[in-house]
Order: C-alpha cells, then structure tokens, then sequence
C-alpha cells in the first residue's frame, strides 16, 4: 500500500489545471488507489429484518456518514434513531488525504458495507483511505483492542536485513506513539519516516478514532505494535487495523513497483510542468487584463466622483447640492481606524461604523466589503441616486471616499440605528409605543411616496427591510440604503432582470419568481415591514410558532376575525383607540395581495392611513398564504438575496 498515492496541490492557479491533472491522475493511479476494501469484519452478530426500521436507520445512518465526513475533517460518528431502532456510526478518514479523497472513499464504504455484511447489527470495513463502522450497540468512546492483519500483509516482500531493520521499525513505531501522545492537534494521528541503510526509507502512520481519550489510543497503538511487530518486522511493509486504530508501516525502493512509479510520476510531471506553465501564463494575463480594468474603473469613479464636488449633481434640480469627496485618512481617524468599538452593524455589502469629523459633526460610514458583489457600478449608483434625493424620510449623504479597492459612503448618523434594532428586540420594543409606530409606519410610507412619485425620478427601492429604515433622535423613519434602487423614466411602470436582489420575505412574488419589479414591488415589501411593526416579531419567526409564514399567520386570523391576536401587546396596551391598529393590519393586507395590480399606490396608501378603516376596500388573499416560498431562476439568472440580516448569494453560470 502506499501511504501517498497521490496529493494535488493546494492553490493550483487554474481551475482547468486542477481538472484536468484529477482525470489524469485518476486514470493512471486507478491500479494503485484500489476501491476493493483492505478488510471487512462482520462478527456473528444478529440479523435485523430488511424492510425493518432498523433497516430505514442504518440507511439514513450510512447516508449521513457519507456526506457529512469529509466537511467535519475526515471524522464524524452519529447516531440515528433514539427512541426506535438506534443505531450509531462512524467514520475515519487517513489525515493525510484531502477532502474530496475522503468523501469518495466514505461514500464506497457506506455502500459497500451492506454488500460484504448483509444484514448485520455490527459491521466495519476499512479501505487505503478511510475506515466506516456501524452497530446496533453504542460504542463511541470505548476502546476493545480486536488488531486485525489485512491479506494485504501477504503480499510484502522480506528485507534484506531483517535484525537491523527489526531494530529501525521498532524505533519508528514507539517514535509515532509518543507523537500523538504529545500532539496538541484534534487529528489523532502521526506520520514519520526512517532511514534503513542499504534498503531505502521506511515511513509509518499511526492514527486513532477521535472518539477515545488520549490515553486509549496510545494503549490502542502500543498493542497494534506489538502485533504488527510479531508478525511484519522482517517484511517490507506490514498493516493492523483496528476498530479504534491503525498502524502501518511500508519500505520505499526503487525496485519493481517503485521503478514502475518513477516512470509514471515522471511522465505526469512532465504533463504537469507544461500545464502548470500554461495556465501560469494564462492566469497572469487574465489577472492583468483585470487588474486593468479594475484601475480604469476606479479611476473613472474616481474622476466622477471628483466632478460632484466642482459642480452641481444637474443644472436641473430645483435644489441643486454639492457631494463632498472627503480624504480617505480623515474617515480612518475618524472611525479610530475602523475599530471593532466604533462598530454600529454589518449588512450584505460591508460594514457601517460610528465616527466623528473633526469639526465635531457626527456620522456613519459605510465600509464597502472588497469580497462584496457591489461593485464600482452599484457604488457610483448609489452615491448619484442619494445625492439628487433630499426628503425628510431619506437618509441624507453627507460624502464619499475612494482609495484603492476602498469606497465609503458616509451617511448623518442616526443615533437609534435602525427600525430592525428596536422592533425584534423584547426590550427596546418596549420604548416603540403605539404613537410611535404609527409615526414610523407613516414616515416610511412619505419616503417611498417621495422616491416613487415626488421627486425628480422615478425610483424604485428594491431592498426594502427594517434594517434599512434607520431613526434618528426623534425616531423618525429615514429609508437608506439605494445601492439596489433602479430609476425609471417616466412613463415606465415595470422592467424585468435576471439578477433578482432583494431579501426573502420582503420580496414581491413576482419579483422573486420571475423578475419583475415596479413600485409595486416596494409595496409589497411595505406592507411586510408595516405587518411586522404591529406584530413586534419577524416575518419568520411564525414558522417556528405557528408552522406559518407571517403573511399565510395574519391571514387566517383576519379571516377567523381576530386580527387583534396578531398585535404586539404592548402597542395595544398604549393606543387609545384599537381602530387605529386595525386600520394599520388592513392596509398591510392591501400590501401584500397576490396580485401587483391589486396593491394600492404609495399615494393612497398615505390617504388609507387618515381614512376609516370601513371605506378601505376588502383584501384578498396574499401571496404565500399556505406557507411556501418558491424561488425560480434558469441557469443565467443571478439570484442575490439575504434572509433578514444574513445576506446569501446563489451564483449560477452565465
């Protein structure tokens, strides 16, 4: 056996490379790298039925190890099935084959295991690269020393100096013991090499199950030492598997097989150097081709940014304003070089942080993420679009910064951060009394008015949450956060993308599932955040609860007519009039209707606020009443989105 078929190289520059360098390899070593076992133990245990629980545990068991081993670090042991049938599991990988080796080698054995131990309540099977056992009676933790030789032992060749070899082995063995013994590492395991004059190099491995103590590996590998000894210390390799451990050792020569992988691995890096070579110089020119672009890139955002500060955003508007390009080393003493304490909260695209100008002026500066999808195109989008919008409910920007792979934005500070801190806290939710969340609500309503129908543009929000309602002093509501807004012309009413962005839950179906946004779309996300501000919970908190989405929860209430149900009690407890609260539950079931054509406006969604509840016309039945959200996107779509403050990005091929 040998103890290093093969390693690919971590980091390869191209993922062609490291393609087509695993079918080559996989090709040639394929007689090397067997999948037979190296041994399997099937005690005369019980048999359980096959179309028994049991059976439907061991399954799931297998299924489990399979998948779950190479992500936990080449070790996993589960168990399945408490109450009925449990059954316990575990696998092992060697600690020195990477993950996808790991994966392919557990996968073998959870399915090989049925077929040489058909049946049985206790079964283990070992293979060059992993071992897997399973039983009907727990076993984790205990260590029952049962070494077994593998035929592969057989097959070794005597050394030519079997006393001076006896000696270099036992040596080598006691060597790898007291290395796990003393190895602070979690992987159990020790691989050491010695030199045998005449013969070559003997290299050794030692490895235990991370389920036992320290002590009962040592134990473990000491008695498989003194077996392995017994039987193999004149022969050129020799194996002891065990169910807690495994010893091996094996000679490296330059005859037989040896001279036989000499000539291959020649051959492969022969292939490989003229590979490597070539996606070098293809990677570097690629890299170069982007690094160009990303300099020219800058220095345009750079250059349109610089031209904001010299003239007015457009001749055209009423109230034109100036956007400061302000130095990148003020904002870093500014913010006490970006430290953890100034720290205000994170979102998809970078994280925000408190800081004060040196004219004492406080602010907050959002740090764009260098990993961040948001680009120079959708930094420069949003630093144009806040810029032209000046509204009471609209963060204001005070300036930008650029430097290098650095943008900032820099936003008046908001001393009670945001809607989202407040409402899905227990205790601050406390301080939102019914007045309050009525003036949010209605603050929230006017900014949307604004960017939908009052300002200069048409514009449409698009990422629409609490965490981007922020408040200042006075709790008034300000909307930020327009990296995602697009403007639409003025007699647009919709437009379609296959780069959907936004966040589950707030999202339109229509939007979600095909694409298509308009105004109606931040409506949908308003009518969200309005239903989760009289609730004082998240919109899917109420699967947990209730086994519900918030929207198919209201819904039934409202249909059962006890609406009242759904309200936070301490708004209740602090409004004079219930009709009030109501009001604010219709007009957020207007919202969230199936049916973009069957929202209301942001103009009469303001006019529904001051209006009795008996005018408002009936909703119908939102979208995602029953409970399910489905999301569809072809292969070129793009599909970036963050479930409440978590943003998730699904990349799919263009």
């Amino acid at each position: 056996m040998s103890l290093h078929c093969w390693r690919v190289a971590n980091g390869a520059p191209s993922v062609v490379l490291f393609l087509l360098l695993s079918c080559l390899l996989i090709t040639i070593f394929n007689g090397f790298c067997s999948a037979d076992p190296l041994l399997f133990y099937c005690p005369n245990s019980a048999n359980f039925a096959s179309n028994s629980t049991a059976a439907s545990n061991l399954n799931l068991l297998l299924s489990s190890l399979s998948s779950q081993t190479s992500l936990k670090g080449g070790f996993c042991n589960i168990s399945v099935g408490i109450d009925t049938s449990p059954v316990y599991g575990l696998a092992l990988c060697r600690s020195d084959v990477n993950s996808t080796v790991c994966g392919n080698c557990v996968e073998t054995a959870s399915r090989d295991i049925l077929s040489f131990c058909p049946n049985k309540e206790d079964a283990t099977i070992w293979y060059e690269h992993c071992q897997l056992r399973y039983s009907y009676t727990r076993f984790f933790s205990l260590m029952v020393y049962a070494g077994k030789y593998p035929p592969w032992n057989d097959k070794q060749p005597n050394v030519a100096n079997p006393d001076e070899f006896s000696q270099i082995l036992d040596g080598l063995l006691n060597q790898l013991i007291t290395q796990i013994g003393s190895n602070s590492s979690d992987s159990m395991s020790a691989i050491r090499d010695a030199s045998v004059p005449g013969t070559g190099t003997v290299q050794g491995m030692a490895q235990c199950t991370r389920d036992i103590s320290i002590g009962d590996c040592e134990n473990c590998l000491r008695d498989a030492a003194g077996d392995l000894e017994g039987c193999c210390s004149t022969r050129q390799g020799g194996m002891l598997l065990d169910t807690s451990c495994d010893l091996t050792f094996e000679v490296s020569t330059v005859k037989g097989r040896g001279k036989s992988l000499i000539i291959i691995i020649t051959s492969i890096s022969v292939t490989v150097l003229v590979l490597f070579a070539g996606s070098c110089v293809y990677y570097l020119c690629k890299r170069k081709g982007r690094q160009g672009d990303e300099e020219k890139s800058q220095n345009a955002l750079l250059t349109s940014m610089k031209e904001m500060t010299s003239k007015h955003v457009s001749d055209q508007d009423k109230n034109p304003s100036e956007l400061p390009l302000i130095d990148f080393d003020t904002i870093k003493i500014a913010t006490n070089n970006f430290s953890d304490t100034n720290k205000l909260g994170r979102g998809g695209f970078g994280t925000v942080y408190q800081g004060t100008l040196p004219d004492g002026k406080e602010m907050a500066v959002k740090r764009l993420s260098r990993r961040s999808w948001q680009g120079v195109e959708e930094f420069k989008n949003e630093v144009l679009l806040i810029a032209k919008l000046q509204h009471r409910n609209l963060v204001k920007l005070l300036g930008c910064s650029v430097e290098g792979e650095e943008k900032l934005l820099i936003y008046e500070f908001m001393h009670n951060i945001s809607l989202d801190v407040f409402i899905f806290d227990p205790i601050r939710r406390l301080q939102l009394d019914c007045r309050t969340r009525l003036n949010i609500i209605d603050g929230i309503a006017r900014g949307l008015l604004y960017l939908h129908e009052d300002s200069r543009l048409k514009i449409i929000h698009r990422d629409l949450k609490p965490s981007n309602v922020l408040l200042d002093k006075e709790m008034t509501a300000k909307i930020s956060d327009f990296g995602m807004a697009r403007i639409f012309c003025e007699d647009q009413n919709t437009a379609n993308t296959r780069r959907v962005v936004g966040t589950y839950g707030y999202m339109s179906p229509e939007y979600a599932m095909e694409g298509i946004f308009s105004v109606k779309s931040d409506v949908f996300s308003f009518g969200v955040i309005l239903l989760e501000i009289v609730s004082g919970k998240k919109n899917n908190s109420y699967l947990k609860e209730h086994g519900q989405i918030l929207l198919a929860y209201i819904w039934r209430l409202w249909d059962e007519g006890e609406p009242l149900d759904f309200v936070d009690p301490s708004m209740i407890s602090s409004c004079l009039r219930t009709e009030e609260i109501l009001r604010c539950i219709h007009i957020g079931l207007l919202c969230v209707q199936r049916e973009a054509a069957d929202r209301p406006t942001m103009s009469n969604v303001i006019v529904m606020l001051e209006t009795d509840s008996r005018d408002l016309p009936q909703p119908k039945e939102p979208a995602f009443a029953l409970g399910r959200v489905v999301v569809q996107n072809d292969q070129s779509s793009t599909v970036i989105c963050s479930v409440n403050a978590v943003t998730i990005s699904n990349l799919t091929a263009r």
